[in-house]
């Protein structure tokens, strides 16, 4: 299986640079996963495709503003610096550019000292250890001085930091937004609560790695990069009476679907867990848990575009695809959505 069965042609105007002002008002393209049927929608209308007794699986991860900028204590020199994951209270493994200038001992300044790190260690593919000094609550400092890691397709930074959150956000620790969120406002889901459909909450902080290229020829060569995620009892427990009792499990999201696949026993029922994935779904995988899905488009020869393609097959999504480019929808974390509904 080649990486380049996962192309298709995109017109840069359609990449979206800015959310829409009413998150549900987007658009809405759905996709029967066994026929291929493709249908057209406004986000909002999501309540017209969910049945009392399904259970829909949001991720609550909430992203922090984790790209600093900063100046070489030394030099002044311009410096900046990517929070990854965090190893310790005051360490975090990080991206620094330009690294040249990041060697053990190297001490970087962020908001006249407010904040200072201090390299300590290289470690995997060149990223760095920093020990972070600060008076205060780290989080608070993060967000006085912080700015959102946008993805690169993004060419601006953002005038409201909450464009980039879901409604439903609550644990800080992601780099990235679970975009597929983006669309529901807190009206919509008290809608779809109202008309008897289940809400389960799973945690999966997304890593910068979910917009890294897939640098292999073959799939299979792929190595995916390592996330944490936490699933509670309740949540698990709500899933699985859901499935016991005929509704359908829809995930918002890849990475909600990557950690109910990854906590999952064979036969799909679930239990409290928490931990790292490393997860690759690409076609051929089994699903053990999830019957339809709630995303956004994504780029060509990515490891998310492999996924759905794995639930709906290569060429019902490469052709819902085309068919998105052809009737101009907005495309990536900013952009329009699909339901692959079963």
């Amino acid at each position: 299986m080649k990486v380049s069965d996962f192309t298709f042609d995109l017109p840069e105007e359609l990449i979206a640079q800015d959310p829409l002002e009413d998150r549900s008002s987007s658009r809405l393209l759905t996709l029967d996963k066994n026929t291929g049927e493709i249908g057209h929608d406004i986000f909002h209308n999501i309540v017209n495709y969910l049945k009392p007794g399904d259970c829909l699986v949001l991720n609550n991860t909430k992203v922090i503003p984790a790209r600093l900028i900063g100046a070489k204590e030394e030099t002044g020199g311009k410096v900046e610096v990517l929070l990854l994951k965090r190893k310790q209270d005051n360490v975090w493994e990080t991206l620094v550019k330009p690294g040249k200038k990041a060697r053990p001992g190297a001490r970087i300044s962020f908001g006249d000292g407010k904040l200072v790190g201090e390299v300590i260690d290289v470690v995997d593919e060149g990223n760095r250890l920093v020990k972070f000094e600060y008076e205060g609550i780290f989080e608070e400092v993060l967000d006085e001085l912080g700015q959102m890691p946008l993805p690169p397709y993004i060419t601006h930074q953002l005038k409201d930091k909450n464009c980039y959150q879901t409604v439903y956000a609550k644990y800080d620790g992601s780099a990235a937004a679970p975009t597929a969120g983006l669309h529901f406002t807190k009206e919509l889901l008290q809608q779809i609560k109202d008309m008897g459909v289940n809400i389960a909450y799973v945690t999966l902080h997304v890593g910068l790695g979910t917009f890294r290229p897939v640098k292999v020829d073959d799939v299979l060569d792929h190595h995916m990069h390592s996330e944490f995620y936490r699933i509670e009892e309740d949540d698990a427990k709500l899933i699985n009476e859901t499935k016991k009792n005929g509704g359908r499990v829809i995930s918002v999201g890849t990475t909600s679907t990557r950690t109910l696949e990854s906590v999952a026993e064979e036969d799909g029922t679930l239990h409290a867990k928490s931990g790292w994935t490393d997860i690759f779904i690409y076609p051929g995988y089994k699903f053990k848990v999830i019957d339809g899905l709630i995303t956004n488009f994504h780029l060509p020869e990515s490891t998310l575009l492999m996924l759905v393609s794995a639930l709906a097959g290569r060429e019902h999504i490469l052709n819902a695809y085309n068919i998105a480019v052809k009737e101009r929808y907005r495309f990536f974390s900013f952009g329009d959505a699909m339901f692959i509904h079963p």
